[in-house]
């Protein structure tokens, strides 16, 4: 006989295909005379699994129910590392799992995204818990218990959240005590170095408990165990109760230090409450980092107070801006959710609107645009000003108060063009001086000119010398790079193809990259051309299939320690606050799991986990683009071509 929570089971079994049931006998003297106890379900699991845990079934308890509160019609049932849906009898002593429920230990990883790369037990139990009974207790604390408290109370949210909209969790099952142990509480600073690591551990400690124990180095890292620890709680609707995986046990850390998403909020102004959601679904599927390309030359939002006349005149409006303290705000926002807000200042291109009476552009405006810059309107610095440094420490100086927790700064250096530099005579003539040819490596030395003095002034303005990051370019090109940018001193984000040799290149001199390759990372591809007819440059549309599949390990070779990570791009010619959810998720979360875990599996392998996170994104507020029909969630395995 076996006695399992208070219940007591028989060992006889019956055999339907690969799946084994148990059959309870009498209910225990636990269970009120008004409910009926639920019988065990086991179920053979696949491969994986069983080689993980070298175990050949589960045992899912959920204790005792009312047959009065049964809400859905269906059930679900482990197959073959599948849910199988089916009709539910209110009337049957069968157990009946959720699809949520059962989806938890149908596969190695359950609902987990981006899956842990350590020790990964989900354990064999649920346990009913109340929504309003969960207790967090820091026991270590240091400068980053503001922090930590804010992450408790976005945890409560979360689960609040795992409730589907018109439906109530009862406020009955054990309380959750949570405990978090930060081994370095003062530890608040980002870096590339930083650990993000932690361990999870689920245990039923009574009848009335549970306790989840959460073990970092830094906030950081048990700030991603509070969102795993989010995604081990499920709702039960047949019974309307919240879920927790007992008995378990994570130990995780990420692959890469950098994973991020670039939002362009330039072509477009983006409104504050949708960088704050992009900051937010980022930190649900553990991204760090928010690369703001906060200006270009179609506008000049961000206000300073040494000079407003460039985003007074470069604003699309006056309500179109971001201020210091709505900067602060959002940076502070990242901080909470562990996500680093990096500003961008794209130059020596790149630049216009809110530049006219500055004197220090050229060709701003020219036409035929085609001629002098890829897309309208043109426009780029004349590096031979001398007062044109000056205004960059101001640009620069004003960018360190803001963004306090950067730990980079990102100079752009993205489509200078020689042609728009040829065009003014005060350039050549300039040149001409410094005995310089009108060629592209004369060019490229003027280039050069520009980016050391700019880079003198972003270490004044920010008063360290802090990494600094360029776009591959002309400038980066690896056959005379060490020419130009010390390998120590820049880290280069890589926008040309995956299979561009300028990867591997760059990486056997030394330079540390970020990948952000368009053919699968440019989150804008695939839409209708917006100069001209057509479809837009660098379509054809890029699906999460591809996004998952974009492989650092595969580029980098026997180089991937200098792979820093990886950023989905969304660039705003043709998208705005009305579209940039559903332009970024889920295929932003594809990007994350890769970056995390670097995965050896393909794709396929993480669908079931995808298509349920798509669902919690809905769940949590966010508009994230559809991927299949509902029919396909409900009945896994039937949608594959």
């Amino acid at each position: 006989m076996l006695i399992l929570s208070g219940w007591l089971l028989s060992n006889e079994f019956r055999l339907a295909g690969d799946r084994f049931a148990f059959r309870a006998s009498e209910p225990s003297p636990n269970c009120h005379s008004h409910s009926v106890c639920l019988r065990g379900i086991v179920t053979a699991m696949g491969a994986r699994r069983r080689q993980l845990f070298n175990i050949f079934y589960f045992l899912v308890i959920i204790g005792c129910v009312n047959t009065e509160d049964e809400k859905s019609p269906w059930k679900w049932e482990c197959e073959n590392s599948r849910c199988v849906k089916s009709l539910h009898d209110p009337a049957s002593k069968e157990p009946a799992l959720s699809l949520e429920a059962c989806k938890m230990f149908c596969n190695e990883y359950g609902l987990l995204w981006p899956r842990p790369t350590g020790e990964t037990n989900l354990g064999n139990f649920l346990s009913k818990i109340n929504i309003n009974n969960i207790d967090i207790q820091i026991p270590k604390r240091g400068r980053s218990d503001s922090l930590l408290d804010e992450a408790g109370q976005r945890f409560r949210q979360i689960v609040s959240l795992a409730v589907p909209t018109g439906m109530s969790a009862k406020a009955s099952g054990k309380a959750l005590t949570i405990f978090i142990v930060n081994e370095n509480p003062d530890i608040k600073e980002f870096s590339l170095e930083m650990d993000e690591s932690y361990t999870l551990r689920i245990s039923s400690m009574s009848s009335e408990r549970v306790n989840a124990t959460i073990t970092g180095n830094t906030f950081f890292g048990v700030r991603h165990g509070l969102e795993t620890l989010s995604q081990l709680i499920v709702y039960d609707d047949i019974r309307d109760h919240l879920l927790i995986v007992r008995d378990v046990f994570i130990s995780d850390k990420p692959t890469y230090p950098y994973r991020g998403i670039l939002l362009d909020t330039a072509r477009n102004y983006i409104d504050v409450d949708i960088i704050k959601s992009t900051i937010d679904a980022s930190a649900t599927v553990k991204l760090n980092a928010f690369h703001w390309h906060i200006t270009d030359s179609q506008s000049f939002p961000f206000v300073m107070d040494s000079r407003p006349n460039l985003s007074r005149l470069g604003a699309y409006s006056p309500s179109k801006v971001y201020t210091k303290k709505i900067i602060k705000e959002i940076v502070e926002y990242g901080l909470v959710r562990g996500v680093r807000v990096i500003p961008e200042f794209d130059a020596p291109a790149h630049v216009g609107e809110g530049w006219q009476d500055t004197d220090l552009t050229v060709c701003f405006k020219a036409e035929p645009w085609t001629t002098y810059c890829v897309e309208p309107p043109c426009g780029q610095l004349n590096p031979t000003k001398e007062e044109l440094y000056e205004v960059l420490y101001d640009i620069y100086k004003e960018m360190a108060e803001v963004f306090k927790t950067t730990d980079m700064f990102h100079m752009g250096g993205d489509e200078v063009s020689e042609r728009c530099w040829n065009s003014s005579a005060q350039i050549r003539s300039f040149m001409l001086q410094n005995r310089w040819d009108l060629d592209k490596a004369s060019y490229l030395k003027l280039w050069n000119y520009f980016q050391t003095k700019a880079q003198d002034k972003a270490y004044k303005a920010f008063g360290r010398r802090l990494p600094l990051v360029l776009w591959t370019s002309t400038l980066t090109d690896y056959s005379h790079i060490e020419n130009f940018l010390d390998k120590d001193d820049y880290i280069i984000q890589v926008w040309t193809t995956g299979s561009d040799p300028q990867i591997s290149n760059l990486l056997k001199k030394g330079y540390r990259l970020i990948l952000s390759n368009y053919d699968a990372l440019y989150f804008d591809c695939g839409y209708g051309a917006w100069v001209g007819s057509g479809n837009n440059w660098c379509s054809p549309y890029i699906g999460w299939q591809k996004v998952y599949e974009n492989r650092p390990k595969d580029m980098a070779r026997e180089y991937s320690h200098l792979i820093l990570g990886g950023e989905a791009a969304l660039w705003t010619e043709q998208a705005d606050s009305a579209s940039v959810e559903g332009r970024l998720w889920p295929r932003a979360a594809a990007l994350a799991e890769r970056l995390w875990a670097e995965p050896d599996t393909d794709w396929t392998h993480a669908e079931h986990r995808m298509l349920h996170l798509r669902e919690r994104l809905v769940r949590m507020g966010y508009k994230p683009e559809s991927l299949e029909p509902t029919w396909c969630y409900q009945n896994e395995g039937y949608c594959y071509n």
